[in-house]
């Protein structure tokens, strides 16, 4: 699992760092204000993709071992395509893109679904190399569209609309490319169907309500603050989500291996391993974000970029959280229990909805700072619970032992002998 583990954790700081760098350019060239229209953008796209998931998304890298890739692949399309359709009569009435902007949204939707289709199934084969160095691809493909079309005359939010189109599209094609070359096996695509929206339909209710409870904050803060404090607020949590490169990395191969296991014991030590392991990196990285100058945040993002470190330490006690999240989140989905992630992110938003409504109108980002930790501390302590009860966990189980150390002195030796 060493090798897995570390090409992922690397290919997802390299996305990370690329994104940063592009908000930075965004900042600089278009203001905070055109940053937090992005990130509305970015997170209409990824409520269609909610709905195009529950047939194409994480359900394919459990179902794929059990009915093959051909099968998957081309049911996947279809709810795809009927999945935008439905989206483009929605977004425009419930207003969750900026205005004009709701048919982009729904072709960028369509092009990240197919390529997230062909990346599920990826990761399905656990072809963990090819997986990573397609997402590493589309976001330099993103990042060098994005400054080259700002140098063409005025620079403008359709810059960044236009660049997405280019890296989605370049995506579709090369990641469809590599899974064409994979060999294929069918099953019955009726049986197939129904097999995914059995799994997939509960996992995106949970990834629905844990978006919201990741979300909700940018239209309250829209709404209540306009979108230069979204613009802030979007630049913070993207820098103190870089906590969760690691932990997202880990259960991204955590899922994969635990789909694949029947052992409970073996299921068990190795989601608590990652859990430990998730909550350590997080911690590092979390102090390191609050250790850095405030000037220096100005320097990179520009100078209305002011109090991003005060807004890293209010979240931190949820970076925590939903780092371990992370390894129970996908213990969850990997054996067939995703449910229990559902009701966690549940109860983490009716956190963010009674707390959120009360202090983001006052306070702002400060607010949604505090919202966000609350909100995913109660999710993960469900989650642990729930956890703890299946697998029989108990406090000596989730205490750092001796053999946590033996294991990542074991894999440090792997790392360095290459």
């Amino acid at each position: 699992m060493t090798r897995p583990v570390i090409g992922t954790i690397a290919a997802r700081v390299a996305i990370a760092a690329m994104n940063l760098l592009l908000v930075a350019v965004a900042a600089r060239s278009l203001g905070l204000a055109d940053v937090g229209r992005m990130s509305l953008v970015v997170l209409a796209i990824t409520l269609v993709l909610l709905l195009c998931h529950v047939v194409g998304g994480g359900g394919l890298v459990y179902l794929e071992p059990r009915h093959g890739t051909r099968t998957l692949r081309w049911v996947s399309y279809g709810w795809a395509a009927v999945a935008c359709a439905i989206a483009g009569l929605l977004i425009g009435p419930l207003g969750l893109a900026p205005s004009g902007l709701g048919a982009y949204v729904i072709g960028l939707a369509f092009l990240q679904g197919l390529h997230g289709i062909h990346l599920s199934l990826l990761l399905g084969r656990e072809r963990f190399g090819t997986h990573n160095a397609v997402q590493v691809g589309r976001t330099v493909t993103l990042v060098v569209a994005f400054a080259a079309l700002l140098r063409i005359g005025d620079a403008s939010l359709m810059d960044f609309i236009h660049a997405t189109a280019i890296a989605d599209a370049a995506t579709v094609v090369v990641s469809g490319a590599l899974l064409v070359r994979l060999p294929a096996q069918a099953s019955d695509p009726a049986r197939a169907l129904i097999a995914l929206i059995r799994q997939g339909l509960p996992a995106q209710a949970a990834n629905t309500l844990q978006l919201l409870n990741y979300r909700l904050s940018y239209y309250l803060l829209q709404g209540f603050q306009g979108a230069t404090a979204l613009g802030l607020w979007s630049i913070s949590t993207q820098l103190a989500e870089s906590a969760w490169l690691a932990p997202k990395s880990l259960g991204s191969v955590l899922y994969a291996k635990v789909s694949n296991l029947q052992e409970r014991d073996r299921q068990r030590d190795l989601t608590l391993a990652v859990m430990k392991v998730s909550m350590a990196i997080a911690a590092l990285t979390a102090g390191v974000l609050m250790l850095l100058p405030e000037g220096l945040f100005e320097w990179v993002f520009g100078p209305e970029a002011k109090g991003i470190g005060r807004l890293i330490m209010l979240m931190a006690p949820g970076l925590l959280s939903m780092a371990a999240s992370q390894a129970l989140s996908h213990f969850m989905s990997g054996s067939g229990r995703v449910l229990h992630n559902t009701i966690g992110s549940a109860l983490g938003l009716v956190a963010t909805l009674a707390i959120g409504y009360t202090l983001i109108p006052g306070q702002g980002a400060d607010g949604a700072a505090i919202t966000a930790s609350a909100a995913y501390t109660l999710g993960v302590i469900y989650q642990y619970l729930v956890f703890s009860r299946i697998t029989g966990a108990r406090l000596k189980h989730v205490l750092p032992n001796r053999q946590d150390g033996e294991r990542v002195a074991k894999a440090w030796r792997r790392f360095a002998g290459g």
